[in-house]
């Protein structure tokens, strides 16, 4: 099984690098973004997955292991192969996934070339639960403080706490849209509390 890929970018084209490794030359599918990040003679590391098939060994390569993990759970998706993972990865940001799957938006899949509306389905119900490693979007273009935040842990305390995923992820989304800049992730959990409807003496701590 190979992992991962050190090397040299040594051609890229459409969908695909060519990783130099120790002079040996790998063809790695990679996303859209991958191939425009790189370029020839830049040295990078991949994450990768093998697939094989009687009639070809193939080889996925992402540049986070986040993408990678999104990949194989894509995978496991009934009527989505490793073309159509690619697809989705290269078309919608990791937390763009995790958004449609908890609000069960499945025309977010529907959009991406490949992708009918029985598969986009399947992918929100076979998904659900299964992303909580993953921190939601909070408004690409924001440049608030809050956007770097390892949201995923204020979920998880929410959860903690009694709420689903769902209701957690869309609480501490609204929040952090909303607060200004410098703000804690401890700042988002009271305030994501509050959009609940936890009372005070709940968030103090007091009976």
């Amino acid at each position: 099984m190979i992992s991962s890929l050190s090397g040299i970018v040594q051609r890229i084209g459409a969908g695909y690098i060519v990783l130099d490794v120790n002079g040996v030359g790998y063809q790695v599918h990679a996303t859209a973004a991958a191939c425009q990040s790189l370029h020839v003679g830049d040295s990078t590391l991949v994450h990768t997955a093998l697939i094989v098939r009687e009639d070809a060994h193939t080889l996925f390569g992402f540049e986070q292991l986040e993408e990678l993990e999104l990949f194989d759970l894509l995978r496991s998706v009934t009527g989505v192969g490793p073309k159509s993972a690619l697809a989705i990865l290269s078309q919608l940001s990791a937390g763009a996934i995790r958004d449609a799957v908890l609000s069960e938006n499945d025309s977010t899949f529907k959009a991406v070339s490949g992708i009918g509306p029985k598969t986009a389905k399947l992918i929100t119900v076979t998904l659900a639960g299964k992303l909580a490693g993953i921190a939601p979007s909070v408004a690409a273009s924001s440049a608030k403080a809050t956007a770097t935040l390892d949201l995923s842990n204020v979920i998880q305390a929410l959860q903690g706490l009694g709420w689903n995923e769902r209701q957690a992820a869309e609480a501490v989304r609204e929040v952090a849209e909303s607060l200004d800049a410098g703000a804690t992730a401890d700042l988002v959990l009271k305030a994501a509390l509050g959009r609940l409807g936890t009372s005070k003496s709940v968030i103090g701590g007091d009976k």
